[in-house]
Formats: structure tokens, sequence, C-alpha cells
């Protein structure tokens, strides 16, 4: 049985980690914003139970990290920071806004997690398995953006390249720092 890299697993498990909790800070930012300036009931719903999911797939990771004795990423507080801005930030510009968010960075997640998953080989199968499930939730939580109002017209098409592009190159500095 092939066996997946060493080195290229815990690049995984590293920046999964470093994601799952920049979610969750995302997430943050938006009840901050949703608790403070903004107030949307239903909105703020939804963005808890999203935040649930992204927990429970941090937690796992956060295990995974423990358990293989992997080195996080140095840049968790920046991540943590980013996240908490992007998250209120994007949500004081409005419900499109906050749900543009969301689906941006869904987006990116799924073509990252979907990678992940055709380079894990047999060897690793419950770890293959977790991030399938979790790029369903991710999968799960961009529909629910777009059901609520996420758009890419006018100036919101710059928003989401500005979003896709910061997490790409946080993924890209993740795995390796």
């Amino acid at each position: 049985m092939k066996k997946t890299d060493k080195k290229k697993l815990e690049e995984f498990i590293r920046v999964d980690h470093a994601g799952e909790r920049g979610a969750i800070k995302i997430y943050e930012g938006q009840l901050l914003a949703l608790n403070t300036l903004v107030k949307n009931d239903k909105l703020k719903e939804m963005i808890i139970d999203m935040k649930k999911h992204e927990e429970e797939h941090s937690s796992f990771f956060e295990n995974e990290i423990q358990k293989r004795d992997i080195e996080p990423t140095k840049l968790l507080p920046l991540w943590d920071l980013l996240g908490l801005g992007l998250g209120f930030g994007s949500t004081i510009l409005g419900k499109k806004a906050a749900m543009l968010c969301t689906a941006s960075v869904e987006e990116v997640i799924d073509e990252h997690y979907k990678s992940q998953i055709d380079q894990i080989e047999l060897d690793e199968k419950d770890l293959r398995e977790k991030i399938i499930k979790f790029r369903q939730d991710e999968l799960d939580h961009k529909d629910i953006a777009y059901e609520e109002g996420a758009t890419k017209k006018g100036l919101y098409t710059i928003m989401d390249k500005v979003i896709k592009t910061g997490s790409k190159v946080a993924i890209k500095i993740s795995e390796k720092i």
C-alpha cells in the first residue's frame, strides 16, 4: 500500500488547523459586528450555526496537531487578527458582503480540500474521510451564503477577488511556516 508523504501530511494538517481556526475568527468578527453595530437576528443565528461546524473541524485538527506532534503555523496570531477584521468589516458593509465573505472563503476551501482528498492515500483513511465530511460542510456554508444574498455583481467582484487571493496566500504560507 502506498503511504501518504509525511511532510505533505504535516503541511495538510498545519494549514487545515490554521484555516479552520481562521474560519472561527471570521465568524467571531461577524458576530461582534452583529452584537454591536448591525442588528440582524436571522443572520446572527446562521453564523452561530456555521461557526459550530468550524469549531468541530478546528477541534479535529487541533487534536491531529497534538497527536502527530506537528508544529502549528507561527502566524496564527496574525491570521486571528485578519480573520476577526475580515468578519467584522464584511458584516458592517451589509448582509450581502457578509455572505460573500463566507462564499468566497468556502470556494477556496472547496478547491483546497478537494486537492488534499486527491493526494491522501489509503494509509490515512480516517483523515481523508474527515476532510471529505468537512468539505461537504463548507460547500453547505457556501450554498447558504448564496441563498442568503451573496453576490459577485458590481463592486462585490473586487471583494471576492481580494478575499480569495488573501485566502490562497494564507494557505501557501501556513503550509510552510
